[in-house]
């Protein structure tokens, strides 16, 4: 199996024009999707990329990097409209995977739980996806096209994802009913897994 790990974005960039390879980051979902003991393809590590972790602020909104972990987002000071998305970030398993785990890989795995995606909805949030030939941006529900499906196509990886600045506006916040609190919200539409949004 080939391991390639660069040392720039157009050195990925120009890797994945090339060859199928596998995205690998924060790596807490890439190995329990596989049944096997190894990895089925070539991997493209990304996680030294520097380039890609952090959050910026511009006149047309803000930006997280697509290596950007959830403890990132937790320690960031931030407008109270992103509450809902730091919230979030503190339900993302233990803290070992807060801090491996990052958010291009929460939306890339495409589950149907994967907590920052609600809170970014919310956001109006674009992803952006890059290639050797260039690149687009696209809202985060079209990016979504099923369970476990992206709009992905071949050469193209997430670089970032885009916060317009007229969606941080009002507060949000966020409730995750997992299985040992659903008692404590009996209902019909309160499901174990499901996600409670709040915006004001």
């Amino acid at each position: 199996m080939h391991y390639l790990r660069p040392d720039t974005l157009h050195d990925a960039l120009a890797a994945l024009q090339s060859t199928d390879l596998c995205i690998a980051a924060g790596c807490t979902d890439l190995f329990p999707a596989t049944q096997a003991r190894r990895l089925p393809g070539p991997v493209l590590d990304i996680s030294g990329l520097a380039e890609l972790r952090g959050i910026s602020r511009s006149t047309d909104g803000w930006k997280i990097g697509a290596n950007t972990t959830w403890s990132d987002l937790v320690r960031a000071e931030l407008p109270p409209a992103f509450r809902g998305l730091q919230l979030a970030a503190r339900e993302v398993g233990a803290k070992q995977i807060q801090n491996r785990g990052t958010i291009a890989g929460n939306l890339c795995n495409a589950s149907p739980a994967a907590d920052g995606v609600p809170p970014l909805l919310t956001l109006d949030a674009e992803v952006e996806l890059s290639s050797a030939d260039g690149g687009r941006k696209l809202p985060l529900g079209n990016f979504l096209t099923g369970p476990r499906q992206t709009a992905l196509r071949k050469g193209e990886m997430v670089t970032a994802i885009h916060v317009p600045e007229t969606a941080v506006r009002g507060r949000r916040t966020f409730s995750s009913l997992g299985r040992g609190r659903i008692l404590l919200y009996p209902s019909r539409c309160a499901r174990p897994g499901s996600r409670l949004l709040t915006i004001t």
